[in-house]
């Protein structure tokens, strides 16, 4: 009898074990005496140093904008106040403006008013915008295009939070901000890409004021469902003038045959 026979016997397997091949959850982990399998504390380990990676794996802003001057769209780095990583995760409030050069640089694009400014932050995990945020905006683009609704120059946000988007609006003079940020990843889902919505943004809005679509990535809600439910809230938000509490969901006969 091999080493690994007589590790493998006396594992106690949990009875949902077959239910574990229909997620990426910490079910049905088993249980060796009192303690977890050693290959179940080593998978912890590694989804715990991934998703530290994630949050701290540098923002590769060039090949971002690389993917978004593909798509033919212009794009501008900014940052916001939060000057370094450690300074963002400790100070939440200055991930949440613009440095005041770059308010400046943005208004001095000149660019006319549009429907809609999308802004492209790394948040907590630069791993779920290298990931996604390029080809969740190609399948948003023809539905875009479909409507006539006009798309201002992207802003790609180094150290930014959700709230960041709202300045940036005011400065691109758009009538909606969808603000793509990588969220905070969990041991199994380390590139999570939220959208957020802001009607009429402004300085000084709260949550309760956006619609969020959360989880977007393969293992989540797949890119092209994601972009028709953000698509439908665009469509809405902008025929009824707001977003939030007060926009429910309603799209479900809109979305394609998953």
């Amino acid at each position: 009898m091999t080493e690994d026979t007589k590790s493998a016997d006396i594992v106690t397997l949990d009875p949902w074990e077959a239910l574990r091949r229909h997620t990426d959850a910490s079910i049905a982990l088993g249980r060796v005496g009192a303690s977890l399998p050693t290959s179940q504390v080593l998978r912890f380990s590694y989804a715990h140093a991934t998703a530290r990676d994630a949050v701290h794996i540098p923002f590769d802003k060039e090949a971002l904008r690389a993917g978004l001057s593909d798509l033919g769209l212009m794009n501008i780095p900014v940052s916001s106040q939060a000057e370094s990583r450690q300074t963002y995760l400790s100070r939440p409030d200055l991930g949440r403006r613009l440095k005041p050069e770059d308010v400046d640089r943005l208004k001095a694009l000149g660019s006319e008013p549009c429907d809609i400014a999308i802004v492209v932050a790394d948040g907590l995990s630069s791993t779920a915008i290298a990931a996604n945020a390029v080809p969740f905006i190609a399948d948003l683009l023809p539905l875009f295009a479909s409507e006539g609704l006009s798309v201002g120059p992207i802003a790609v946000v180094e150290n930014g939070r959700v709230a960041i988007g709202d300045e940036i609006g005011v400065a691109l003079q758009a009538r909606l901000v969808l603000m793509l940020i990588g969220e905070r990843p969990g041991l199994s889902s380390v590139d999570s890409l939220g959208a957020y919505l802001t009607y009429g943004p402004r300085p000084g809005l709260s949550d309760a004021d956006r619609n969020c679509i959360s989880n977007i990535r393969d293992a989540g809600l797949k890119l092209p469902l994601a972009a028709a439910k953000a698509f439908w809230l665009i469509r809405e938000a902008l025929k009824r003038r707001l977003t939030g509490v007060d926009l429910k969901e309603e799209q479900q006969a809109a979305l394609p045959e998953s």
